[in-house]
C-alpha cells in the first residue's frame, strides 16, 4: 500500500481521512501506511500538516498512536537536522506548538514504550527551540521511571543524558 501511495501521492489526503476515522480499526492501517510512505518521502505530508497536526490528538487506539508517533519524530529529526531541508521552511510553530502537545499527552498517557520513546525524541529536539520543555521533560521522566519498564528506563536514561 506505502507503494502505491509512493507512486500516486495525491492518494495522502484520502489516506489521511482514514486514518483519522479514530473509532475504526482500518484507521489503524492506514496510519501504518502513512509512516511508511513517510519514512520513504516525508514531503508527500507537508501539503496536509495542518490535517495532520491538527488530529494528532484525537488518535487514541494504540495501533495508530505509534505510527503517528513515528512520524512525529521522522519531522522533527529533519526539522532539527543541521542540513538544511524542505522541512524545515515548511514547518511553523504551530504545527511545532501541536506536536508538542501530542507527545507530552502520549508521554503521560498510557501508551506503550514504543510511543513514549518516538515521544521522547521529539521533544529532546523540541527542547532546543522551547526553553520550557526539557525541565517538564525531565520532570515526567523523572516521576515515571520507578514504574517503567526496563525498556521504559533505557530510553528514559538516554533521553536524561541528552538533556543534561
Amino acid at each position: 500500500m506505502a507503494e502505491l501511495i509512493l507512486e500516486n501521492p495525491e492518494l495522502i489526503n484520502p489516506l489521511m481521512a482514514i486514518a483519522f476515522t479514530i473509532d475504526d480499526p482500518i484507521s489503524s492501517r492506514a496510519c501504518w501506511v502513512m509512516e511508511f510512505s513517510a519514512k520513504e518521502n516525508l514531503s508527500y505530508l507537508f501539503p496536509y500538516l495542518n490535517t495532520f497536526t491538527q488530529n494528532l490528538k484525537r488518535v487514541y487506539l494504540d495501533s495508530s498512536v505509534r505510527p503517528m508517533a513515528k512520524i512525529c519524530e521522522y519531522l522533527m529529526v529533519a526539522y532539527f537536522s543541521k542540513i538544511p531541508n524542505e522541512t524545515q521552511m515548511v514547518l511553523d510553530e504551530t504545527h511545532l506548538n501541536r506536536v508538542t502537545c501530542a507527545c507530552f499527552d502520549w508521554l503521560i498517557g498510557n501508551h506503550k514504550v514504543a510511543t513514549q520513546a518516538y515521544s521522547m525524541t521529539c521533544l529532546v529536539l523540541l527542547g532546543k527551540k522551547f526553553d520550557w520543555i526539557h525541565p517538564e521533560l525531565k520532570m515526567i521522566l523523572e516521576q515515571n521511571y520507578a514504574v517503567g519498564s526496563a525498556a521504559y528506563k533505557a530510553r528514559a536514561r538516554m533521553t536524561l543524558s541528552k538533556i543534561k
